[in-house]
């Protein structure tokens, strides 16, 4: 029994399930950055005849998505760390104090695996003689918890920060060279589009997805944003001149 959970201590799970971490932030922050900037400098485009002012407006929502995106990463992931924790402390506590329940939920559990009953008295009485590991089992197989890295926290708000911005900066790009907000509009439609479309196509590869079906996704939920901000903001226009 000892040798079927001994991979679980080595250090390549821990990599892929930061490497894996790290794949989800950056894919959360592209995805945002991508969709509320163009929204915004969409709808500003209905609205108003300067493209300097899009670009001033587009940059202090990146600035501002990204600081509450990071704050958001960092507290989920402080959210996971102390979670863990708490369950982690209550599981030490219940082996302490009703240890019989606890060795019952053991067998009940390796039962549901099909060992065979003189395995799973052989397994029981193994598991429970150290107090750590019987608390590693209950926490893996009976609450389906991970240790979660208590560093991942920082990490994700920079991960995700930095994929907000970058995103971000992708739309409101066109705004630089263009001369009107309608010109900057069309080309921030066309180069944010294009990049959704291929963002949407390789994140569901990643995830195991339809690609195609994926990008196509991806890219008509950033083009009805803009498109219903840009709506909007011509209704109001008249009443704002």
């Amino acid at each position: 029994m000892t040798h079927a959970h001994a991979p679980h201590s080595h250090p390549h799970p821990e990599d892929h399930l930061t490497s894996s971490a790290m794949l989800q932030d950056i894919v959360i922050g592209l995805s945002d950055g991508l969709t509320v900037p163009f929204a915004l400098a969409a709808g500003l485009s209905g609205a108003v005849q300067s493209s300097g002012l899009v670009i001033t407006a587009g940059l202090a929502e990146i600035v501002a998505g990204s600081i509450a995106m990071g704050l958001g990463g960092y507290l989920s992931g402080r959210t996971e760390v102390e979670h863990y924790e708490s369950e982690l402390a209550r599981e030490y506590r219940e082996i302490q104090e009703v240890p019989e329940v606890e060795r019952e939920e053991v067998r009940e559990l390796l039962q549901e695996i099909g060992l065979s009953p003189a395995t799973v008295n052989l397994a029981v009485q193994e598991l429970t003689a150290d107090p750590e590991q019987w608390v590693k089992f209950m926490m893996k197989y009976e609450l389906g918890l991970e240790k979660p890295d208590p560093k991942q926290a920082p990490k994700s708000a920079a991960t995700i920060s930095m994929a907000y911005a970058v995103g971000g900066l992708i739309p409101l790009s066109a705004y630089f060279f263009t001369a009107t907000p309608d010109e900057g509009l069309l080309w921030s439609a066309v180069i944010t589009l294009v990049c959704l479309f291929i963002f949407g196509y390789l994140k569901s590869r990643l995830t195991g997805q339809p690609p195609v079906w994926g990008a196509f996704k991806m890219a008509g939920t950033g083009a009805l944003a803009a498109g219903a901000a840009f709506w909007v903001a011509r209704q109001f226009q008249p009443h704002a001149g």
